[in-house]
């Protein structure tokens, strides 16, 4: 097993805990200026979803069958194609630059299946499809959290934010983003 997967799953097992790393407790309510910040970005995240880019590269990847899994996605490194291929391209770069303003650390695109399609950087997780926020807005509903956590891929203190790409009204796809809470 690399360094990197057991990285990753310890990772994976103290978040899942509340522990992080050195993280304060999760909170069960978000400040009010956070909560002011992170409903702002989930309103331009709406907008962003709808962008014909986004819509079109989630349903391009619907159309398309990967066969892919968390445990083989974490033993891929950095340089498979794989990886390269959901960090780099036209939509990963407007992922980037949406998230410029460095008020967003990480910002995902996914498939009706909640795999990632693009990204800002490496997903943590190639399928998110079990994570509140992710499942949420596979059903439709714009989420985010009401609590402070590590992020899983950054380490970073956020607020997990997830929004659904439409396709005449049905949810196709999510894009998900952590929204830093310093």
């Amino acid at each position: 097993m690399s360094v990197v997967v057991v990285r990753r799953a310890l990772i994976l097992a103290l978040v899942g805990l509340g522990l992080g790393l050195g993280a304060a407790p999760a909170r069960s309510e978000l400040p009010a200026e956070l909560k002011t910040r992170v409903e702002a970005y989930q309103k331009k995240m709406i907008e962003w979803a709808a962008h014909p880019s986004m819509v079109k590269a989630v349903k391009d990847a619907n159309a398309a069958s990967p066969v892919m899994t968390n445990s083989r996605w974490d033993d891929l490194p950095d340089t498979d194609p794989a990886v390269k291929a959901t960090i780099s391209g036209p939509v990963s770069d407007q992922l980037k630059k949406w998230e410029e303003d460095k008020n967003i650390n990480k910002l995902f695109l996914r498939d009706g299946k909640g795999q990632v399609v693009a990204a800002s950087s490496r997903a943590f997780l190639y399928n998110a499809a079990n994570r509140p926020h992710v499942a949420a807005a596979l059903k439709g509903q714009a989420f985010h959290a009401q609590e402070i956590k590590p992020d899983p891929a950054t380490q970073v203190k956020s607020v997990q934010v997830a929004v659904p790409v439409l396709d005449g009204g049905k949810p196709i796809g999510v894009l998900n983003a952590a929204v830093t809470a310093n």
